[in-house]
């Protein structure tokens, strides 16, 4: 497996997997029976996931996620060539799927776990695709400290920048600076002032007048 050049220029990861021993092959209805699998053997490999929608009407989605020692670590989609969380959206759809389960050794993925690009949380496929918060619990568990320090690091910059008032202050003033341009652009100013409270006597005469008519009371 390998990248391409992506719509925006960027280069994609370049992925290279090894073909592993193949363990199980099966149509499942819930993606969630194979990562606990996976996790139960404490597998190092991968799973390939192919949706329904992909097998009867040409979908664009066919999902690697690989394991270390039951816990995944990356996720991508062959099709769009996505990796990371937006490959996980683009396989969170209703199966069934299609699933092989690979076994690898350890040191054939070791190239491709270093692409943070496609990386994933440890419970990201737990939630994400079988929306199963005691394998997603389980997993956690099983991860090792420093990936659930990298996610604890992740989440904290999140909440850093949510705390940064003037930083979203500045970035919600320049959101409205550039409708306000683009409003001026299509000569529709007006539709960007702010509304004026309307009274019960006002908002009669505004019925009364879009009415031809009068209103009682």
């Amino acid at each position: 497996m390998s990248g391409r050049p992506k719509g925006d220029g960027a280069e994609s990861p370049e992925l290279t997997i090894p073909r592993g021993t193949l363990l199980r092959s099966r149509v499942v209805s819930d993606v969630g029976t194979t990562l606990s699998r996976a996790l139960d053997r404490e597998l190092t490999g991968y799973a390939t996931l192919v949706p329904q929608e992909t097998l009867l009407l040409s979908g664009e989605a066919r999902g690697v996620i690989t394991f270390e020692d039951g816990v995944p670590v990356l996720a991508y989609n062959t099709v769009t060539d996505n990796g990371g969380p937006d490959a996980l959206a683009e396989l969170a759809v209703p199966g069934p799927y299609r699933v092989e389960l690979y076994a690898v050794d350890a040191g054939g993925l070791a190239a491709a776990h270093e692409e943070e690009a496609v990386r994933v949380a440890p419970d990201a496929a737990a939630t994400e695709l079988a929306d199963d918060v005691d394998l997603a619990e389980r997993t956690r568990e099983a991860a090792p400290e420093e990936r659930l320090r990298d996610t604890a690091d992740e989440d904290d910059a999140v909440a850093a920048f949510l705390a940064d008032d003037e930083r979203i202050d500045a970035i919600r003033e320049q959101a409205r600076s550039e409708a306000r341009d683009r409003a001026a652009e299509w000569g529709l100013d007006d539709a960007l002032d702010e509304p004026e409270e309307v009274g019960e006597r006002d908002a009669g005469s505004l019925i009364e007048r879009d009415a031809g008519g009068s209103v009682d009371g």
